[in-house]
């Protein structure tokens, strides 16, 4: 009976190995949660094992797709079943590898589908979530800009300092976040006993800063960054902030921060940027974004 499911969900698809997959990505594009190493690395360290499926066209991969059985890849609905949630990926924006022009069926579960695979996969359905996607720096006011910089300005006469988040250890970055999350939301970060090797495993794909006042941490935020052929994505994935310091509003700072530091390095690689700062949910995140369509698959 498995198999039979199994086959109706991948009639026109191929097995392919890793290496196929992680060419048609570099070929083709996509998003954090489906670039290649960051599959292998957060299923290797979940212990499951992906499959991996390509669409060809005269023998050549036009589309592919990483699976966790009936599910997408890195799922955070697998992870829970298994009661293995050892990462935590939020609510990430999904863009599958698939080429221009293309048109393919993906029966797999999966939400938050880009609107870039839109008209890209025949199967998806209108998701009543959106996605909160930062707004370019010239798509805020005037206002707002003085005020963020006047923000920046105030924190640093204040005696805090902007680092990037690289310049601490797996170790001090999980130790810090861990103590900001808790400090913001009143309980602990998802996974957080693997966060240690779940941000070892990404530290390549890690970006962003934190704020330090008298050299303590004060703010700090999550990010992934993956570049494609055509676009740059950014997955700002969750933060920390520490309320004793709200007067200095260190979370706006960074926020600040981080986007500008984001849209400047995407413009010096000439390419528009999909920062996204997972579903539209909260009011602040109204404040920095453009809430966009996605889309599902069952």
């Amino acid at each position: 009976m498995l198999s039979h499911l199994r086959a109706w969900r991948e009639r026109g698809w191929t097995p392919i190995d890793a290496t196929t997959y992680a060419t048609a990505w570099q070929q083709f594009g996509g998003s954090v949660a489906t670039h290649p190493h960051v599959i292998e690395r957060l299923a290797g360290l979940a212990d499951i094992p992906v499959r991996y499926l390509g669409w060809l066209q005269d023998g050549n991969v036009v589309a592919a797709v990483a699976c966790w059985g009936r599910d997408l890849a890195l799922a955070k609905k697998v992870l829970k079943q298994r009661d293995r949630r050892v990462f935590d990926l939020g609510n990430a924006e999904i863009i599958l590898p698939i080429a221009p022009g293309v048109t393919v069926p993906v029966r797999q579960r999966m939400g938050y589908v880009s609107e870039l695979n839109a008209n890209q996969i025949d199967t998806l359905k209108p998701q009543a979530e959106s996605l909160a996607i930062a707004r370019a720096p010239e798509d805020y006011s005037k206002k707002f800009r003085y005020n963020q910089r006047r923000e920046q300005r105030l924190l640093e006469e204040a005696g805090g300092v902007v680092q990037p988040m690289l310049d601490f250890t797996s170790e001090e970055q999980a130790r810090i976040y861990s103590g900001l999350f808790h400090a913001r939301w009143g309980f602990d970060v998802p996974g957080k006993d693997h966060l240690v090797d779940v941000f070892e495993l990404m530290r390549e794909f890690m970006t962003g800063s934190m704020i330090l006042l008298e050299g303590k941490p004060i703010a700090a935020q999550v990010l992934y960054r993956v570049e494609s052929p055509h676009w740059v994505s950014v997955e700002y994935i969750n933060g920390g902030v520490d309320p004793a310091h709200q007067a200095l509003s260190a979370g706006s700072v960074l926020s600040f921060v981080n986007t500008q530091n984001a849209w400047t390095d995407a413009r010096a690689v000439n390419k528009p940027l999909r920062y996204s700062f997972g579903r539209s949910d909260r009011e602040y995140k109204d404040r920095w974004c453009q809430t966009v369509p996605v889309y599902k698959v069952g």
